[in-house]
């Protein structure tokens, strides 16, 4: 996998046009900035990369936009040293723009598929997530429970209780709520039994599945 100047000039155009797009953290320009977008998916796809569009990667999944995957973990509000769970690994990309940003991820993917290719390929180019588990997600990871925050990359028809159950106060849930569209929503732990709901817009996700495959 070669990573060129070109490319590099590829995600320059990227990060300004997520600047355009609304996008201000400057952690998670930095991790687009950095991360070669192109390594995530087929070769056949290598053209529209840098695209701001999302694109099939098998199994029936998509690699998430390049805005929605700023989006959601702007919202996340990620800081270094940060635990996260995230709730479908897909292609891989999203797990490294956590970590790239400092975060300790913790994955799950229900598609044995996807689970089995980045268990290899994530630590190849140099991304270790802290925990890879092949599960199903609706239940999250209660044995590392509590998270700083989690974030759920496919559409959600409702809000599953263990997910709330495992952040820590303050911490936070970013989660595409709906089924044939989904309204990206924010819960933040307040205390224990109170939790504040926040929604920012309609956007379109592959729909998040139950049990393993």
């Amino acid at each position: 996998m070669k990573d060129t100047f070109t490319h590099k000039g590829m995600r320059n155009k990227l990060v300004k046009t997520l600047k355009m797009k609304g996008i201000a953290d400057k952690n998670v320009l930095d991790a687009i900035g950095t991360i070669p977008r192109h390594w995530f998916m087929d070769s056949g796809f290598i053209d529209h990369a840098y695209v701001d569009k999302a694109f099939p990667i098998g199994a029936n999944q998509t690699i998430s936009q390049p805005y929605t995957v700023a989006r959601q973990t702007e919202l996340l509000e990620v800081k270094k040293g940060d635990k996260v769970l995230e709730i479908g690994t897909g292609s891989g990309y999203q797990c490294a723009v956590l970590l790239e940003i400092g975060a300790k991820v913790y994955t799950i993917e229900r598609k044995n598929e996807l689970f089995k290719k980045n268990s290899l390929f994530l630590p190849k180019i140099g991304y270790r997530p802290k925990k890879m588990v092949f599960g199903d997600g609706y239940k999250g990871l209660p044995e590392f429970a509590p998270f700083d925050g989690i974030v759920v990359t496919a559409g959600a028809p409702f809000v599953p209780k263990p997910l709330l159950a495992q952040l820590k106060v303050g911490g936070r849930l970013v989660i595409p709520l709906g089924i044939s569209s989904q309204i990206m929503t924010v819960f933040t732990r307040k205390s224990e039994n109170d939790f504040k709901k926040k929604e920012y817009g309609e956007y379109r996700f592959v729909p998040l599945l139950e049990d393993k495959e």
